[in-house]
């Protein structure tokens, strides 16, 4: 992504340089893939963002670059089960009735929608995780931050969709709990251009690094092998 000039000029007066990591160590390294299931990608439901589904050759790519390394892919899904209750605000004054319905029923855990979406690349090694809001570390969300403490995992990279709603909100999390943190800007989609740069933008700004699939790739230093092996 070309950052404009503005952006480049605060991040390396607060930081020293534009990107703070010339090296990923992949074992202490997980891809946190949020939400490219059927709901948010695929044409004809409520949620679409017709724009992931064309992030998904970065999104396998990276997954494997990943495994191939040693490090982690971590598949989020996001269930509606239980939301016009535990989220009721949220179903009662920020949507419409139909449009709260229709959520509850397409995102449900047992609709096709909740199912990662045709074109991706999920592994059987790959963890799943489901989470229930828009960041899958608020309290109560999901057990995401169990899973990454489990496996050692000092650097999150977030890739799926929307870069600007539940992306940003997991990342933003993730950051003020320690993660370094980093979007991966050819793995993430928002619903137009101008919201995916804006986010990104201001990301650099305050939170986190922003690279490319390529730019991650180069950086990753794979687990070495055992003596003998």
């Amino acid at each position: 992504m070309q950052f404009p000039q503005w952006v480049v000029e605060r991040v390396v007066a607060r930081q020293g340089r534009l990107h703070p990591y010339d090296t990923l160590a992949a074992e202490r390294t997980a891809f946190v893939v949020i939400d490219l299931q059927n709901y948010y990608t695929q044409p004809g439901y409520l949620g679409e963002c017709a724009p992931a589904r064309a992030t998904f050759p970065a999104v396998n790519r990276l997954a494997n670059a990943l495994r191939e390394a040693g490090g982690h892919v971590i598949w989020v899904q996001t269930s509606a089960d239980g939301a016009d209750d535990f989220w009721s605000h949220h179903h009662a004054h920020m949507l419409t009735p139909a449009r709260s319905a229709r959520r509850l029923r397409e995102l449900a855990s047992a609709h096709e929608g909740f199912q990662i979406a045709p074109g991706l690349q999920p592994h059987p090694q790959d963890e799943r995780v489901v989470k229930r809001c828009y960041s899958a570390l608020v309290p109560g969300s999901s057990r995401l931050d169990e899973v990454l403490r489990e496996r050692g995992v000092t650097h999150v990279l977030i890739g799926g969709t929307v870069t600007n709603v539940c992306c940003e909100s997991t990342a933003r999390d993730a950051m003020m709990m320690d993660y370094a943190t980093i979007m991966v800007d050819d793995a993430l989609s928002a619903v137009t251009p101008a919201e995916h740069e804006h986010c990104l933008n201001n990301w650099m700004l305050f939170f986190g690094d922003v690279l490319s699939t390529d730019e991650v790739v180069q950086r990753l230093v794979p687990v070495a092998a055992p003596v003998g092996a």
